[in-house]
């Protein structure tokens, strides 16, 4: 199989980046050091590229009825042109199709979704779509940058237009402004301050180099996945997948119910009393090691509960996790992670681990 490139290709190449193949794109893991591209995120500003990342914009007469119908979430929240929604779209059975973030475009919704569910989610909306007046054009010709950091707005208001730059100061978070082709959002998945920026492929290659002239430092794969977990954020087929309900990956606060009657609605009230509930908590390791995906999770000397990620927290100096843990049997003071047949004991916190630099975990008592 032959793997699909962004734009910004060559310059991972001259910035000395590692490719590996990341759901059919070669993308960088790292440039070098994945510690030092965290630890610049945290205490600087990063530039990630995310063009494999799914850009689809939903018009037509109906495309706010079809949004409500297919979003767990209340687009209705969007009252104005520029703000953003975090939501999942659930199946019939209230599982997650996947989580996305929608846009309030000038003509109508944009919707950014991942890159390894693309096929499956262009196939779920057209289903979803029946009986509604709407049209879904994906924008593949456009690139999509991510900055983040403490240092990230004052760089990008040195880089932006002056015009756009004016206005982008003026951004909260979940807010966006549009110019022509170009988008600039204050949306990302660090846990740090920063924006996404969407705009034409040459455009993004030019603000690519600008924002390396200024220092930013181009970050990989490796570095956002451990920024996300440190930030308690899900990544879609590890911590959460169509059979997880957003009870059991800490999305209930994105589940609006108010009479719109979305797909996966009813699953969601009619949960069976019998059916075990589960939640998602943090881990944080007592000892040293890696906790990693699929390690089990013991209370007592029974499993209660999985790994769904697992890293070592730069920021930390230690190694975390997201467990799914069922409430019924769980004692939240006697974990421990089973590591290559060894009990190690975990401490249990609330998520976040982190934000803005800082540790914010609260820990969890029964």
């Amino acid at each position: 199989m032959t793997l699909m490139q962004t734009c910004l290709y060559s310059r991972h190449i001259a910035a000395g980046g590692k490719m590996v193949d990341f759901s059919g794109w070669q993308m960088p893991i790292h440039y070098g050091s994945q510690i030092n591209e965290h630890t610049a995120v945290r205490e600087r500003a990063g530039v990630f590229d995310v063009s494999h990342m799914t850009v689809i914009d939903v018009i037509g007469q109906d495309a706010r009825a079809y949004l409500q119908h297919l979003l767990a979430n209340d687009v209705d929240r969007l009252a104005t042109l520029g703000q953003a929604l975090y939501s999942a779209m659930l199946n019939h059975e209230g599982g997650v199709v996947d989580d996305l973030i929608v846009y309030r475009a000038p003509e109508g919704y944009r919707l950014v979704v991942n890159c390894g569910t693309r096929e499956k989610d262009l196939a779920w909306l057209q289903q979803a779509a029946e009986g509604f007046a709407v049209e879904m054009m994906e924008q593949a010709e456009l690139a999509m940058l991510a900055v983040q950091g403490p240092q990230a707005l004052s760089v990008l208001n040195q880089v932006l237009p002056t015009d756009v730059a004016q206005r982008f100061k003026q951004l909260k978070p979940f807010e966006c402004l549009f110019e022509d082709d170009l988008v600039v959002a204050r949306t990302g998945y660090t846990g740090e301050k920063g924006a996404e920026v969407m705009l034409q492929k040459d455009a993004a290659c030019a603000l690519w180099d600008r924002l390396l002239e200024e220092g930013v430092m181009p970050i990989g794969l490796g570095a956002r996945d451990t920024l996300r977990l440190e930030a308690g954020l899900n990544l879609y087929g590890s911590d959460m997948n169509e059979s997880v309900k957003p009870s059991s990956c800490n999305l209930s606060w994105t589940v609006v119910h108010n009479g719109r009657n979305f797909i996966g609605e009813q699953a969601l009230i009619n949960r069976v009393p019998t059916e075990t509930e589960h939640k998602m908590i943090g881990v944080i390791l007592k000892e040293r090691g890696v906790l990693r995906s699929g390690y089990p999770i013991l209370c007592d000397g029974n499993q209660v509960g999985v790994i769904t990620s697992g890293a070592f927290s730069p920021t930390l100096q230690s190694g975390i996790g997201f467990a799914r843990v069922s409430v019924e049997e769980t004692s939240l003071t006697q974990l421990s992670a089973e590591i290559r047949g060894k009990l190690v004991p975990v401490t249990a916190v609330s998520l976040p681990f982190v934000k803005q630099g800082k540790a914010v975990y609260q820990l969890l008592a029964d």
